[in-house]
Parts: C-alpha cells; sequence; structure tokens
C-alpha cells in the first residue's frame, strides 16, 4: 500500500467501543457508495474513472501537451476551486512549489481566474510580455465570473499577439462535452476541448483532463498517476476496514467530531504540501458542510506554522485535531555542516541530514500536542511520485465520499456557494436580478 493510517497517536482520545460502533455505520457508508443508491449518485463517476477514463482523450491530452512544451514559454491555466487546485497540487507535489523558476524543458505554469485581483491580473501579464503564450481555460459552463473575466483578458491578448487563426491553434479549452456556453464558442472558433464529465464534480475532477492537460505539460507522467489511482481504487472497494486506510480515516474523523472535536488541522512538513492542503480543503470543506454539519478544514505547514499557530495548537479551545501528513522519502538528503566556532551552538546536529531533523520535529510536535489533549491521526505516504499523488488524491476522494454518508449529508452537491454568487451577480446589475438588487443595496446602504 502506497498509504497507511498510523493512529498511535489516538492512543486515549478514541475508544474501541467508539470505533466499532462507527466502523458499522463506515461499512454501510462504503456499500451505499459502491452500489450507487446513496444521495448525489449522479455525481460519483470519479469512483471508477481510474479503470474508466476515456483512454482516446488521455491520449489527446499527452498529445495537448507535447504540443503546449513546444511552442509556449508560459501556460496560463484558467480557472477557479477545483478547476485549478488539483493541478496546481500536483505540480507542486511532483516537481516543486518552485517550478517556475526551475532549469527545465518544459513551460512556466500560471494560474489565472481564481480570483478578481486587478494586482494579480496586471502582474501575470506583465509576466507574459514578450512570451510565448498557450492558455488552458477550464469551465463547466463559461459563464463563472472569475474565469470567464480572465479568458477575455488573454483570449484578446492571444488575439492580437498572433492574429485569431494563431491564437486558435494556442488556446485549449476544458468544459462540458456538448452543451454550455463556453463550449458551443469553443467549437465556433475551433479550439481543441477536453471534458468535464457530467458525473464528477469539479472538486473530484483532478484525475479527469481538468487537472491531466496542466500536469502533462509540466512533464508530469500522467499515466504514473493514474495507475497510483488504480492501485488505490483496488484496495479501498475491496479491502476490509483493517486494511483499508480510507475507511479508517472516515471512522476516525467522525469519531473526533462526536466528541466535538470540530476542526481537522491539515499539517505538513514540507512547503510543497501546501496547494495539496488547499486541495483537501476544498474537497472537505464542499463536501461536508452543509445541513449545519461538517467538520472545519483547517491547514498548516510545519515547522513553520509552529511559530506562529503552534501556541494555539498547543493550548487553546480543545475543539480540534490533526492529521499529519508524512511523506515518508522524498528521495534527495541534505547533510547540516560543522561549524568550527558553533556559533549557533548547534554542533550536536553537524552530519545528521537535514531530511532527519524535519522528521525528529515532527515526533517531537506530535508528542507535545497530544500531551496538550490534541488527537493525531498520521497518513503515512510513501513518496512524492506521480504514483504517490494518485493514489493519494484517490484515498481522500474516497474517504471523504464515507465520511460525508457517515455525517448524512450529500458529500457530491454544494447549495451554499451560489448565495454569493447571486448576490454579486445583482449588485453589479445583471439583467433578470432587479428586484433582488434593490432589496440588497438598502441592506448595504448606510442610511
Amino acid at each position: 500500500m502506497s498509504i497507511k493510517i498510523n493512529d498511535r497517536f489516538l492512543n486515549g482520545f478514541i475508544s474501541e467501543k467508539e470505533i466499532n460502533e462507527t466502523k458499522i455505520k463506515a461499512c454501510a457508508a462504503k456499500k451505499t457508495l459502491l452500489d450507487g443508491n446513496g444521495a448525489g449518485n449522479d455525481f460519483i463517476g470519479w469512483v471508477d474513472l481510474p479503470e474508466n477514463y476515456d483512454k482516446e482523450e488521455f491520449a489527446r491530452i499527452k498529445a495537448a501537451a507535447e504540443k503546449i512544451k513546444k511552442s509556449a514559454d508560459v501556460l496560463v491555466v484558467i480557472g477557479i476551486g477545483g478547476s485549478y487546485l488539483g493541478a496546481r497540487a500536483a505540480i507542486e507535489f511532483v516537481k516543486s512549489p518552485l517550478y517556475n523558476n526551475l532549469k527545465k524543458d518544459t513551460p512556466d505554469i500560471y494560474f489565472a481566474g481564481n480570483n478578481i485581483s486587478t494586482t494579480a491580473l496586471t502582474e501575470l501579464l506583465s509576466i507574459c510580455e514578450g512570451k510565448d503564450i498557450c492558455l488552458n481555460v477550464i469551465s463547466k459552463s463559461g459563464t463563472t465570473t472569475e474565469p470567464a473575466i480572465a479568458f477575455r483578458v488573454f483570449k484578446a491578448l492571444l488575439n492580437e499577439k498572433y492574429g485569431v487563426e494563431g491564437a486558435k491553434e494556442r488556446i485549449f479549452v476544458t468544459t462540458d462535452k456538448a452543451r454550455g456556453t463556453l463550449k458551443q464558442f469553443s467549437d465556433e472558433a475551433g479550439y481543441e476541448t477536453f471534458v468535464v464529465p457530467d458525473d464528477v464534480g469539479g472538486r473530484y475532477s483532478v484525475l479527469t483532463a481538468v487537472g491531466l492537460l496542466p500536469i502533462a505539460c509540466a512533464g508530469i507522467d500522467i499515466d504514473k498517476m493514474m495507475e497510483g489511482a488504480q492501485a488505490a481504487r483496488a484496495c479501498f472497494r475491496e479491502a476490509d476496514f483493517d486494511n483499508n486506510a480510507a475507511m479508517q480515516y472516515a471512522t476516525y474523523r467522525n469519531i473526533l467530531l462526536a466528541q466535538g472535536k470540530s476542526t481537522e488541522i491539515l499539517v505538513g512538513y514540507e512547503p510543497y504540501l501546501t496547494m495539496i492542503n488547499e486541495w483537501w480543503k476544498q474537497l472537505y470543506g464542499e463536501s461536508e458542510g452543509k445541513d449545519n454539519k461538517g467538520i472545519f478544514p483547517a491547514s498548516v505547514i510545519f515547522s513553520t506554522d509552529l511559530h506562529s499557530l503552534g501556541q494555539y495548537i498547543q493550548q487553546g479551545q480543545r475543539n480540534l485535531f490533526e492529521t499529519v501528513l508524512n511523506v515518508k522519502s522524498t528521495g534527495i538528503s541534505f547533510e547540516i555542516p560543522n561549524d568550527p566556532l558553533n556559533v549557533d551552538g548547534l554542533n550536536f546536529i553537524s552530519g545528521k541530514s537535514l531530511g532527519y531533523v524535519n522528521e525528529t520535529a515532527m515526533l517531537a510536535t506530535l508528542i507535545a500536542h497530544n500531551d496538550g489533549g490534541v488527537p493525531n491521526i498520521v497518513i503515512d505516504l510513501e513518496d512524492k511520485s506521480a504514483y504517490s499523488f494518485g493514489y493519494l488524491v484517490y484515498f481522500f476522494e474516497f474517504a471523504c465520499a464515507i465520511s460525508g454518508y457517515i455525517l448524512g449529508v450529500n458529500p457530491f452537491d454544494q447549495p451554499g456557494v451560489e448565495a454569493y454568487k447571486k448576490n454579486m451577480f445583482a449588485l453589479l446589475g445583471k439583467p433578470g436580478f432587479e428586484d433582488m438588487r434593490a432589496s440588497l443595496e438598502k441592506r448595504i446602504s448606510k442610511d
């Protein structure tokens, strides 16, 4: 297995009785998921995706990635939420958070359309000056405000730089298979398109064209990534509870929630885990946060955040638990040098590897936080390969679905995110929202 749950830091926090009672619910939730008769069952295409993905499109993704790598200095990926978080997480995990600064034979990759920041957009336009550019626009409908604005800007830039016909060869669109504004426009413009599957929600879509095209453009082996997901699928579908890390994770976190631990902090000890944390927060926040239920997902990177949030975690409210993502092998080593003057007093670690010191910091923190009353679930992951990323993605998705069903919510919808969109459309003057606009303006008026 590429993933194993280490539960030694749950000792004293959860009982065998609680495990046995919740394990029954986890087994029932797994059956509901695999039988396809639970809430949101029209969005469970991701369950069998690692085996049943479109092989012809997969080949087109790899061909498009090669084309982009040969023709672009910069690939701009336009999307928000699940349309960019998974791809960025993969690139930073497998390659580096400093990917764009590395010596490489692949294009720099920047992400746009995930905010409405004037500063961020103008800075990215400045970076693109004088460089060859390709676009990957990712949107199911094409009408989501943030990516739609970014697409307007960069489409105009490419049309001006290369002409309409030249731009057509540099714009790649991932959208609905047959309908929607963006699909219709892309077909008319002659852009190559890839599919956001109807039965896979955005936050579960990283192993579709949504994530795979940008990931392949970074030179990451997407065949190996899918192999990792395939192995995870085989394991989590068939293995019993004692050998099923996804079921164990879902069970432990629901036990802790029942005890009043309503905040989960995902902990990484490497900067390359930062965007995995962000992807995970969307996956669990959107899947479980409804019907006045759910665990609030937060994240930290240690040891950095031990010097900012460590005090609160150690001695603040005891309504939280931690899940530590422990990558066992990074594939590199760095030895700490000796200082003849020993100015910093650290010669006792001279000759030791930096990885060993980081691992020691993790163990010391686990013990300290345990002593401070914080339960910890440790997820051991073999390495930072493309295979392990695919395995990890499927692990979190499978566990999330089971956890949501245990909780009693639909893990695949997100009705709450529409509220701010409607308010924004009304306040911006979108036709059809006139009455709503008047009501909102009255609420925000100083008078």
